[in-house]
């Protein structure tokens, strides 16, 4: 056992408090690539689908085994938008710097508008593929998983379970974490995870249900991918350059359009609901994994 790996199991204790203390921030009210190194969920022809992953913790040199990206998605008179939000680096990002000059111009009319250009928030983490029906070539590998806020919600209730008895897990332990059951249904047209659950705490097991060594383990963590590699600016694009592409898409690039009160050339309307998705709200608990891909596919149909 290397050193490093040997310093992850001792203190995995001690820093639960400081992972749970980290995901509850960012819990709060992506798009890094879609390459071979992401798994992603397959459903049948209902919209029914059910996995069994095991979130990994943090990669080697890193600190926590998520990160968390926002991103934009909605169409235009000038097209769709579809970029990485520079609110993840910490900094301005065009579209969220609009959408604030909107809903702060005391007209309600804008405060409406705003609403179209809210920022997704997703979540990657690395992840063991313990079952993968769908696909069983996928078992037994490390793959990256881009997930939304009703997963994250599904960890968060590990870590801080709410009934008397329950004991807090720490769902990204190799040793005492637990297998979380991905269970997807079709609800209103997307895909809810409401019924996914964790099972029984215990460590990583192979194939005859027998628990992996420390060594085997090892093996696994050191497969993971970099999270921090996610983040690198260069995955976003520049300021002025997303800003251009955002007015373009609004309309704002000299067209004649009706005008705003938070903006003189501001456009007040401009999303038909024919060319709109379907508008999801909080009471269907429908997750936004999969929104980015719709958006894209719309994107490419026109």
């Amino acid at each position: 056992m290397s050193n490093t790996f040997a310093a992850l199991k001792k203190t995995r204790t001690s820093s639960f408090d400081k992972l749970n203390e980290q995901l509850q921030k960012s819990t709060g009210k992506q798009q890094y690539s879609d390459d071979e190194n992401y798994w992603k969920p397959e459903v049948d022809k209902g919209g029914n689908g059910y996995a069994i992953l095991r979130f990994l913790p943090a990669p080697e040199g890193e600190e926590f085994p998520y990160v968390k990206v926002y991103d934009h998605g909605f169409k235009g008179p000038g097209g769709w938008y579809i970029e990485r939000s520079l609110n993840t680096l910490g900094q301005t990002d065009p579209v969220s710097e609009y959408r604030g000059k909107l809903y702060n111009s005391g007209n309600e009319s804008d405060k409406k508008l705003a609403g179209e250009y809210k920022r997704r928030t997703y979540f990657h983490s690395n992840i063991y593929v313990v079952k993968d029906a769908a696909n069983p070539q996928n078992e037994g590998k490390v793959f990256l998983f881009k997930y939304g806020k009703k997963i994250m919600e599904k960890l968060l209730e590990a870590m801080n379970p709410q009934f008397e008895g329950e004991s807090p897990v720490n769902p990204f332990d190799l040793w005492e974490g637990a297998d979380f059951r991905l269970k997807i249904r079709n609800y209103e047209g997307y895909r809810n995870y409401d019924r996914s659950d964790f099972a029984k705490q215990g460590p990583i097991t192979g194939l005859k249900d027998e628990a992996l060594s420390d060594d085997q383990l090892e093996a696994i963590w050191k497969q993971e991918y970099s999270l921090q590699a996610i983040m690198d600016p260069k995955n976003f694009k520049p300021y002025d350059e997303l800003k251009t592409k955002f007015y373009k898409v609004i309309g704002l690039n000299g067209e004649t359009h009706q005008h705003s009160t938070a903006e003189q050339n501001s456009e007040t309307s401009f999303k038909s609901e024919k060319e709109s998705p379907p508008r999801k709200t909080e009471e269907t608990s429908v997750d936004d994994d999969d929104a980015l891909d719709f958006f894209k596919s719309l994107a490419q149909e026109n």
